[in-house]
């Protein structure tokens, strides 16, 4: 699969103090590859200033990452994008589609135009740019039918491009065998989380869609405060750090978690950079990757994330941190597999009905 980048982001109103990549998703629309994710101001994450949440915004924007990921389940984030937007319209905004999960039995095309409505209206566009679709449980057998009614409502205008948000490869499969223009996959991808080259690597290369990744810092467990620690701060801050915590224990726990860490921090003395740099760097030098999630709640990290425009890791990179992860455990399985179990410790840390709420 070849990588369509481009190397400049155009018609921003504002000077760029970076160059960021850019990746063609398809002809005439193409996205930063470093993406700012929207899950950090929602509910659960204190509180929100959002005055300042749009001055960062036009930070980010400013330094070339014009992408920007949100949810219809994210609480209030759609609506302060949409404040964003009425100021500045060279954005590109990928929100999604997830419908709850006591709905899924009863979908019907009424019930998800009504949440696209509301998208539309919460962002303040009369055309969403990406949906992301996701469906809780692959037992309820409707998720082609509702891919459906969001194929219909790009016809009518409403959304430009459809992708997915962690489908495994046979449910992907049924999607692309039933004619759904599936061009993007949101999944998690990192060091820690190799789950998506497994057999969705081949299919996306086979059909041409392009991952777009999450968890690439884990949760930001993969930073240089990480380095030499003995254990994990108790409790946990947010749903967010337990289940990046989960996928550490899969992986092969804190000794393991040490000695990538120092693995990776050898790497980034060399380039004179972090820790949580070239962990991403990594990621997006993989195979259909065309862009990462930054779940970056303000500007504190914003100049670490402009190094990515400058860094290109070698080969003998690339060895160093494969011959180290290669001592995994896991996460095992297809890609969210171990979340869609709602017994299992990382299913139940799920919330199923948000949009009920």
């Amino acid at each position: 699969m070849a990588l369509k980048i481009r190397t400049k982001a155009k018609d921003i109103p504002h000077k760029m103090d970076a160059e960021f990549p850019r990746f063609e998703l398809q002809p005439g629309y193409s996205i930063s590859r470093v993406i700012k994710g929207g899950w950090q101001l929602a509910g659960g994450h204190g509180t929100v200033d959002k005055k300042q949440a749009i001055q960062d915004m036009w930070a980010f924007v400013e330094a070339g990452i014009t992408t920007f990921d949100c949810a219809d389940i994210y609480t209030g984030v759609e609506e302060l994008i949409g404040k964003f937007t009425k100021e500045c319209k060279q954005v590109q905004i990928h929100t999604k589609y997830v419908p709850d999960l006591d709905e899924l039995p009863r979908l019907t095309k009424a019930y998800t135009e009504k949440i696209i409505d509301r998208s539309l209206i919460r962002l303040g566009v009369e055309r969403l740019d990406m949906v992301q679709f996701h469906w809780w449980d692959y037992s309820i057998p409707y998720f082609v039918d509702t891919s459906h009614h969001l194929v219909d409502l790009q016809k009518a205008g409403k959304i430009r491009c459809i992708g997915v948000t962690n489908f495994d490869a046979l449910h992907l499969r049924e999607l692309l065998d039933a004619g759904i223009p599936v061009i993007a996959n949101q999944v998690q991808y990192s060091v820690f989380d190799n789950r998506p080259e497994g057999d969705l690597q081949p299919l996306a290369q086979e059909y041409d869609i392009v991952f777009l990744c999450y968890g690439t810092v884990a949760g930001g467990f993969l930073n240089d405060r990480s380095l030499g620690i003995t254990e994990f701060q108790d409790p946990p801050e947010n749903r967010s750090l337990v289940k990046y915590r989960l996928i550490i224990e899969e992986f092969g726990g804190m000794e393991l978690f040490q000695e990538v860490l120092s693995t990776i921090a050898k790497i980034a003395d060399k380039y004179d950079v972090g820790i949580a740099e070239i962990a991403t760097q990594y990621i997006l030098q993989k195979p259909c990757v065309g862009g990462v999630i930054i779940g970056a709640r303000n500007t504190d990290h914003l100049e670490k994330i402009k190094n990515l425009c400058f860094l290109t890791l070698d080969s003998e990179d690339i060895e160093e941190i494969h011959a180290v992860i290669g001592k995994a455990r896991g996460p095992a399985g297809p890609v969210y597999s171990l979340e869609r179990d709602r017994e299992g410790r990382h299913g139940e840390i799920m919330k199923y009905n948000i949009n009920k709420q």
